[in-house]
């Protein structure tokens, strides 16, 4: 087990989930507008079994997607974080950074903020020299979350191979982010 990375932003705290986060996280990933460029949203057990996923590798590493939390309040607002995705990308092997909100904490900035210093774990503590993020084409609104972050649009359209052949879906967008961009971007 690795030392676990947790951190605060200035209006969040990115944390180890905990049992009081799987409700609010089922109920964000059971609303079809947070869930409309995935393949389906997820049921209770399908949405406990990923946030003890994102537990567990948080656990195993000591980073990964981190449960967000505001740090006035204490409500939960969805996950941001880092996370190595599958083989079967033909970018792979990489790091992405990622986000789910529900969607009352929506255009507040939050998913901005959050992944800004998840960008800053994964260029300062872990090392790496690039950080990805993709999402299906017609993804405006975390398009715009990757360019606010500095990210440039490669234009290298991919299709997912988990999704099916011919879904709307399927088309996707690769963002990079190099960590001397980052550095150049964040003084």
């Amino acid at each position: 087990m690795a030392e676990l990375i947790e951190f605060d932003t200035q209006r969040l705290r990115l944390r180890q989930w905990c049992a009081a986060d799987r409700e609010p996280f089922a109920a964000l990933n059971a609303d079809p507008k947070v869930m409309a460029f995935y393949p389906a949203c997820l049921d209770r057990a399908e949405s406990d079994a990923l946030a003890n996923r994102c537990q567990a590798l948080l656990s195993e590493r000591g980073w990964g997607f981190w449960a967000v939390e505001t740090k006035s309040t204490h409500e939960f607002v969805g996950f941001v974080g880092l996370h190595t995705p599958g083989p079967e990308l033909p970018f792979s092997p990489c790091i992405e950074v990622g986000w789910r909100l529900a969607a009352k904490y929506w255009g507040k900035g939050f998913a901005t903020e959050a992944a800004r210093g998840a960008l800053r774990v994964g260029f300062e503590r872990l090392g790496v020299a690039e950080i990805v993020s993709f999402t299906s084409v017609g993804n405006l609104r975390s398009r715009a979350v990757m360019e606010r972050l500095g990210m440039r649009d490669t234009e290298e359209a991919f299709e997912h191979p988990n999704l099916p052949v011919g879904s709307v879906l399927r088309q996707h967008c690769l963002y990079r982010l190099s960590h001397a961009q980052w550095a150049i971007n964040s003084t």
